[in-house]
């Protein structure tokens, strides 16, 4: 997410933060639910459900931060209605973004805002590239899964799984293999991907979505062409890095 725009949303939220007496923070739905994007209070008021529900979970009371109330509209006239609408901790205006839609640039960077103690736009920031990363993390793991799946219905087993996925890393990582940049980066124990940079877990599984889809479409079969197939998909990626001025193995690792 751009700097500018995490600036823009960011002043966005700190104008509806209200303060009570005593110096607490607390938020109302029907502001959140603009800042969010959402249009509808029917559609937004299914993800506070989902937001009461998990605060439920947790074994918090969910009424110690979804605090339900009454609004007064205008409908003209000078006449008015009461409509339903929400005081709200921190907490709940975090679980709230938990549940909303994070593909949307406020759900995304509300996670990040809501998280931390304090609204400062550097550990925003920082919240937010952590989060983008796990999803990132999460998309990789997702592709690699369908492509054990799919090469073991073609004669692939678990070992050669393996050995394919660590042919794929050597070519995009310039000839260095997973254990190499395993030690480059002092992992011990768990997997590469678990310190990659955001741009190089993007990479690995661009090539890995490449690969089950060349797999299907060009009904390959066996270890040797669904390496030769995975080796060229990542030798293609990193040529693409390396002319933005990208060398994936010299990047620094992240937590």
């Amino acid at each position: 997410m751009e700097k500018q725009l995490i600036a823009k949303l960011k002043i966005a939220f700190d104008t509806i933060v209200h303060i009570t007496d005593d110096g607490k923070e607390y938020w109302t739905a029907r502001e959140l639910q603009a800042v969010l994007g959402y249009v509808k209070w029917d559609k937004f008021k299914k993800v506070i459900d989902k937001a009461k529900t998990s605060c439920q979970t947790t074994g918090a009371v969910d009424t110690e931060h979804f605090l339900q109330v009454g609004k007064m509209v205008s409908i003209g006239s000078g006449a008015e209605r009461e409509i339903e609408d929400f005081l709200l901790t921190r907490y709940a205006c975090y679980l709230i973004a938990m549940n909303g839609d994070s593909a949307k640039n406020e759900i995304a960077f509300a996670q990040g805002y809501f998280a931390v103690q304090t609204r400062k736009q550097e550990l925003i920031e920082e919240r937010l590239q952590l989060i983008h990363r796990l999803q990132l993390r999460d998309q990789l793991k997702d592709a690699e899964k369908r492509l054990s799946q799919s090469i073991y219905e073609r004669g692939v087993d678990d070992p050669g799984f393996g050995r394919i996925r660590s042919k794929g890393d050597q070519a995009l990582f310039g000839g260095y293999t997973t254990q190499d940049m395993k030690s480059k980066y002092g992992i011990k124990s768990g997997a590469l991907a678990d310190k990659l940079p955001s741009v190089t877990i993007a990479a690995k599984s661009l090539a890995t979505e490449m690969t089950n889809l060349n797999i299907e479409q060009k009904d390959l079969f066996g270890e040797p062409p669904i390496t030769e197939e995975h080796i060229q998909n990542n030798s293609s990626v990193r040529k693409m890095l390396i002319q933005r001025g990208i060398e994936p193995e010299n990047l620094p690792p992240e937590e």
